[in-house]
């Protein structure tokens, strides 16, 4: 069994026995997508409806714009996983509240523990705040937090503001442009080579 069918099998048992009540609203999960290998895992806040309706995330306005940033630093989405705080849509588009992200987050875990990144990249202030609360996003854009953090893989931390946020703020967008340009000197920076036993 490949990785990328080890991950697809914890996925769809996380789904089973995930009790979050968006289950009841929404059309199907959400898995996290792209490579098991990674050295980034960019974790947002919850899927919208082109994503409730295909189960990819991040494939709206949202994506494209990811996939742009993605392109000026040389990489692909293919190089990177992304994943949601939450698994399931909230309905009409609402913000996940915080019992939801409780019952989402073992899921949340596994994959991170699964993948074992370098480097975790948090879009948008939900899912900073899931980890690391203290933090205010519009303060702690664009800058590596170094944080040992239970049941977490990794202890680099990057938060960037959403992309979708930047879609109708110009300012916003070049802010994102440019933290998003600091993430190759991060991953040169950051020490624990990715070559660790997965």
């Amino acid at each position: 069994m490949t990785r990328a069918q080890k991950l697809l099998e914890l996925h769809q048992q996380f789904h089973t026995l995930c009790e979050c009540k968006l289950k009841e609203t929404a059309i199907q999960p959400v898995f996290g997508d792209g490579n098991p290998d990674a050295r980034i895992v960019f974790i947002g806040e919850a899927p919208g409806k082109k994503e409730d309706e295909t189960g990819k995330p991040f494939i709206g306005a949202a994506g494209k714009f990811l996939a742009e940033m993605l392109a000026s630093i040389g990489m692909k989405r293919e190089d990177i996983y992304i994943t949601n705080i939450v698994k399931y849509r909230p309905p009409d588009n609402r913000d996940p509240e915080r019992h939801e992200k409780i019952e989402c987050a073992p899921w949340l875990y596994a994959e991170l523990n699964f993948i074992k990144p370098d480097l975790v990249i948090f879009l948008g202030r939900h899912s900073m705040t899931h980890f690391l609360p203290e933090l205010i996003i519009s303060d702690a854009h664009g800058k590596l937090v170094h944080r040992k953090i239970p049941y977490l893989p990794t202890e680099y931390f990057l938060p960037l503001y959403h992309p979708a946020a930047a879609l109708y703020n110009g300012g916003m967008r070049a802010t994102l442009l440019e933290d998003f340009a600091k993430i190759p000197t991060i991953l040169n920076i950051i020490s624990t080579p990715h070559a660790q036993a997965k």
